[in-house]
């Protein structure tokens, strides 16, 4: 999320037309045009976060700005030359880091709270312990991870939690 992801198209010679057909998962439809012969270029219902990364007769490439997971989706750019159609397609999945906290609950236990992640965090303790994760789903396709850490002896009162997740890894220690 946050990023600005370039989707390119088929670089070819005497383009006669380029269409990108984009449809999300949430609302509907949009496509961008550009037709050679009149220099012209069309939008329609696509968001002002999505454009040409530059000229369409220079380089068809779209640009997404601050993508979010409302971007995700399938992303088609057709170019048409005198030599046919070269179509190219894409399936944009976006990746939303979960938020770490880390603190002790009113009984001295360590709980690691990975929120709003997608795809769900992993949440993993440095010492050895007892923990079960429970995965709590939004509406969005974000999940939150919290984890409560038992020691296996009673004397630990430092714990580590490290979360493990493909947008990048992290981990806080605390003394409960």
């Amino acid at each position: 999320t946050g990023n600005s992801p370039v989707l390119i198209c088929a670089h070819k010679s005497n383009v006669t037309m380029v269409t990108w057909k984009i449809s999300p998962k949430v609302g509907g439809p949009c496509t961008l045009g550009y037709r050679a012969d009149h220099n012209q270029t069309d939008r329609t219902n696509c968001s002002d976060s999505m454009n040409w990364k530059s000229r369409p007769d220079w380089d068809p490439a779209l640009e997404i700005r601050h993508v979010g997971i409302a971007h995700e989706g399938n992303y088609t750019c057709e170019v048409v030359t005198v030599d046919g159609n070269f179509p190219k397609t894409y399936l944009l999945s976006v990746l939303v880091p979960p938020q770490l906290t880390l603190f002790c609950d009113g009984h001295g236990t360590h709980v690691c709270k990975a929120a709003a992640g997608k795809p769900a965090a992993q949440v993993w303790w440095v010492l050895g312990g007892n923990s079960t994760p429970k995965e709590e789903s939004h509406g969005n396709g974000t999940v939150t991870v919290l984890s409560k850490f038992t020691a296996h002896s009673t004397g630990v009162t430092n714990a580590t939690c490290v979360v493990f997740h493909p947008a990048g890894n992290q981990s806080k220690s605390i003394t409960c």
